[in-house]
């Protein structure tokens, strides 16, 4: 169920629009990456999700429109560069999906999965914060030395 969560909320996350501006994957990368997005998707889907640079996404989903908001974590390299593509690698799916991204504003793009067109596609707008899903995973990073020490010394 879980990888089944995982599939989808990659496929939207990652997922282009044939009146856009096509980006290859390296102006891909730089305009999605570390950035938070809220996303809709043809079938209903929703959520919001931040996608880093060593390839792992942390967001939440709701799938088909409806159910309740699930949050997801996926792994440093689920997301990457393949050639001039941007390709996903999930436990329990049987080929690696590749994605067209499209821009379609100066915050915002459309993204399909490569082969499938205007058939699964969804729309995301760059959101600026949201509680819990900040600039960088927590528990990805462990706390700084400086700012442990100076955390201490606020503290005295």
């Amino acid at each position: 169920m879980i990888a089944r969560f995982a599939a989808l909320f990659v496929l939207l996350l990652a997922t282009g629009a044939a009146h856009a501006q096509s980006m290859n994957a390296e102006a891909a990368k730089r305009f999605v990456t570390g950035k938070l997005f809220a996303f809709n998707c043809v079938d209903g889907s929703r959520g919001l999700g931040r996608i880093y640079a060593d390839g792992s996404v942390i967001g939440t989903i709701q799938t088909n429109g409806s159910g309740p908001m699930r949050s997801v974590w996926l792994p440093p390299g689920t997301l990457r560069v393949k050639g001039e593509a941007i390709c996903a690698s999930l436990k329990g799916l049987s080929f690696e999906p590749c994605f067209n991204l499209n821009r379609t504003g100066e915050h915002s793009f459309r993204g399909s999965v490569s082969g499938l067109g205007m058939v699964a596609y969804c729309d995301f707008t760059r959101r600026m914060s949201v509680a819990g899903l900040g600039p960088h995973p927590q528990l990805l990073e462990p706390p700084r030395p400086e700012a442990a020490s100076s955390a201490g010394q606020e503290r005295k």
